[in-house]
């Protein structure tokens, strides 16, 4: 009797260890199964991120339509999204700055410095250039036409006190302003001098309600010639000339910068393909091309 007793006891004992154990490894399976699917849902998540950018540009840029001309095509050739800010060169600086755009195509080269050397931004890159014109009404109160530089003309409509729409928003455009009131040594006030604190577009919708001269760069120019009463008065001088730089966003400044992406995004735009299409953008509908591209590898 004793010896069955303990062989069943023994059977018993084996039963519930067997029993334990399947348990265990069901267990183990079906978490092993839940973490798998747990990581794979964040890899996806990562891979979906990844392929988000965002480029802050000028208003100058974005009103000229290259933007919306270059950026279905980057989609289509890298599967990147692009979000593009369109502000004032010294807005998207600042929103580099504060980590909120991966790369910019901005237009104030000693700006641009300065991001670069406080450790912002990687490096400038050129990537293409237009000129700066001043505009104004028909009837040139101010007798511009056959100056010799944006500083004597500008010097001509300070003294005669003609209308001038200012950008007065920190961006390239006014910042190049502002350098040729400084070289002439004049500071630009009164009733004549406007400070609109508004992008290119409006400004030159502005100035033309008003019949006042303003600076801009041709591009936006031409593409709102038929919608303003102005005509270019001022043309290319050399102090009017209008370089557009491409700068990555320091990664190490802030966690989540797209370096990738900026990356791809540099590597794209400064390629012969996108090069040629921004010489060719403009020709078609205006007679002359917005930009000219300049890049020049290193």
């Amino acid at each position: 009797m004793s010896i069955n007793f303990s062989k069943k006891s023994l059977i018993v004992k084996l039963s519930i260890l067997f029993i334990i154990s399947i348990f265990i490894i069901s267990f183990t399976a079906c978490n092993n199964s839940n973490q798998t699917e747990v990581d794979t849902s964040v890899s996806d998540t990562d891979e979906v991120t990844n392929k988000k950018l965002t480029l802050a540009t000028t208003t100058s840029v974005n009103d000229s339509g290259l933007m919306d001309y270059l950026t279905p095509i980057f989609e289509e050739e890298t599967g990147y999204q692009l979000d593009v800010v369109s502000q004032g060169t010294g807005q998207a600086i600042q929103t580099g700055k504060d980590g909120n755009a991966d790369i910019l195509l901005i237009h104030a080269k000693a700006a641009e410095e300065e991001f670069v050397n406080e450790g912002y931004g990687l490096e400038r890159v050129e990537i293409m250039y237009n000129y700066f014109v001043i505009v104004g009404p028909k009837d040139n109160p101010a007798q511009i036409s056959d100056t010799n530089s944006a500083g004597e003309a500008f010097k001509s409509i300070s003294e005669n006190e003609s209308k001038f729409v200012s950008r007065g928003d920190d961006s390239g455009t006014h910042k190049k302003e502002l350098g040729l009131w400084e070289s002439i040594s004049i500071e630009p006030k009164g009733d004549w001098y406007i400070a609109a604190g508004r992008g290119m577009g409006d400004v030159l919708l502005m100035a033309s309600e008003e019949q006042a001269y303003t600076i801009t760069d041709k591009a936006t120019y031409l593409s709102m010639k038929d919608k303003l009463d102005l005509e270019i008065i001022v043309g290319a001088s050399d102090d009017l000339l209008n370089q557009y730089t491409v700068i990555e966003v320091n990664p190490d400044k802030h966690e989540g910068i797209n370096k990738v992406g900026a990356d791809a995004y540099l590597k794209w735009i400064s390629s012969d393909k996108v090069l040629n299409l921004i010489n060719k953008f403009g020709v078609e509908q205006y007679g002359e091309g917005l930009f000219t591209a300049n890049y020049n590898p290193q």
